[in-house]
């Protein structure tokens, strides 16, 4: 799970589909061993969560102030909502 991680975290859109495919395999190898499985599927719902926003955004606007990036209007909203952060 770790080793994905940094996919899971880049803004490159190919990196988002990367991830998602690397975590739905894994969702889907261990799916029969309980403890693993719900470790694994929780990380892949994650990374869906991820993926979601770079899709929506381009980027993740939770960076835009400590990269000194203006937010859109969209953004602005966006991360004042519920279910905006981890």
């Amino acid at each position: 799970i770790f080793y994905y991680m940094p996919l899971m975290h880049s803004e490159d859109m190919s990196m988002q589909e990367k991830s998602v495919e690397c975590f739905s395999n894994l969702a889907k190898e261990f799916a029969t061993s309980e403890s693993i499985a719900k470790m694994v599927s929780g990380s892949f719902e994650y990374a869906m969560k991820h993926y979601e926003i770079v899709k929506r955004f381009g980027r993740y606007p939770h960076r835009n102030a400590i990269l000194g990036r203006e937010s859109t209007p969209e953004e602005i909203e966006f991360l004042s909502g519920p279910g905006s952060s981890f």
